[in-house]
């Protein structure tokens, strides 16, 4: 029986977790819940799962993670709040299944100092998929790690053509149903850029040994080359629950958490290249993750100021990563030495910058 802490419990990650814990009663216990604000949809999954220690807010979740007992916690928060949370859960010796990219890649090697070996299971579906394909070799067999994207809403058109996209069309993410920031990230394709980086900072492996490819299927959702040649992908239907189970118990795999592809129907998968002059972002990542040190923590943060500038009207679609870069281009660290303190400052100062910016346009 593992027990479970849920942070981010009435998020879409958290409720689809919740779900593979109901339909798996003697696998799973949920000994803690953590929401952001939502106390009645809190109090009702307490209710349900029988659950003592509940609570709301990034500190409550820092506490519980330190006070409860369990074997796993997934951290569904998002944002780079989630810091504190990964980092206490790491200093509680639990298995962090990890949903909150963005806690790992503002925390860069914060985190990953902080983290045992195995310590910490990718609950992203691509990363996700990359850690099941990396079975089949050893670290020194690996060539390159490739990660797929849908492509968002936008896939195909121009940078042109996107003058004028609408909040609304942003958010109509033809696969997932994610919540308001990450799914905006998914249409700037800064989602994807952001998975670079963490994709990197669990494996390993260069930034010039990771490439991004667009599968609007959302069938494959990462795979792995091989120093023979060879490709090994993780192939499923679209469904965070199959991911999320393996977080909570990896590397055992739950039973009937997802529905396997019909190998008796026909299918059609298409890759295509990412057009990197409409979608800039990933490019932009791979600058950022290289250059380390706060540099990821100014871009999440940038980010998050523009995601939130274009849904209240302030600025256009492609705006958002023009922003991003201008913050990013100004940035120069006071020091090698990253610390928690360091890290906080330089989002405030980026978001900050990222404000003004955003006034002037």
């Amino acid at each position: 029986m593992r027990r479970v802490i849920i942070l981010g419990s009435t998020g879409s990650i958290g409720v689809q977790a919740l779900d593979v814990i109901r339909a798996n009663p003697e696998r799973f216990e949920v000994v803690g819940l953590v929401a952001g604000t939502n106390r009645e949809a809190l109090d009702a999954q307490a209710a349900e799962f029988g659950v003592a220690d509940t609570g709301l807010g990034v500190t409550d979740a820092e506490q519980i993670v330190r006070d409860v007992e369990a074997d796993v916690v997934l951290n569904g928060i998002t944002g780079s709040v989630g810091l504190g949370p990964t980092l206490a859960t790491l200093a509680a010796g639990r298995t962090l299944a990890l949903a909150n990219k963005e806690s790992l890649i503002v925390g860069g090697d914060l985190v990953k100092d902080a983290a045992e070996p195995g310590q910490i299971v990718p609950v992203d579906s691509e990363h996700s998929a990359i850690a099941q394909a990396l079975r089949s070799g050893t670290a020194g067999e690996v060539s390159r790690l490739v990660l797929t994207a849908s492509g968002g809403p936008f896939r195909g058109r121009s940078r042109e053509s996107m003058h004028g996209v609408t909040p609304r069309e942003a958010l109509a993410h033809p696969t997932w149903d994610m919540g308001l920031v990450v799914t905006t990230n998914s249409a700037t394709l800064v989602n994807k850029g952001l998975e670079v980086i963490e994709a990197h900072l669990l494996f390993d492996v260069a930034y010039a040994d990771i490439e991004v490819t667009v599968h609007p299927q959302s069938v494959v959702h990462s795979m792995v080359e091989f120093v023979d040649g060879s490709t090994i992908a993780q192939a499923s239907p679209p469904d965070m629950r199959l991911p999320i189970s393996l977080g909570l118990d990896w590397p055992s795999r739950v039973a009937g958490v997802g529905v396997p592809i019909d190998w008796t129907a026909s299918h059609a998968w298409t890759f295509e290249p990412l057009d990197e002059s409409a979608f800039p972002a990933v490019a932009l990542a791979k600058q950022v993750g290289r250059a380390g040190g706060s540099f990821p923590a100014v871009f999440n943060a940038a980010n998050e100021q523009a995601v939130a500038a274009f849904h209240s009207g302030r600025i256009g679609f492609l705006d958002i990563v023009d922003t991003v870069q201008r913050v990013v281009d100004a940035h120069e660290m006071p020091s090698d030495v990253v610390t928690i303190e360091s890290l906080a400052e330089a989002e405030s100062w980026a978001r900050a910058t990222a404000d003004a910016l955003i006034a002037k346009a």
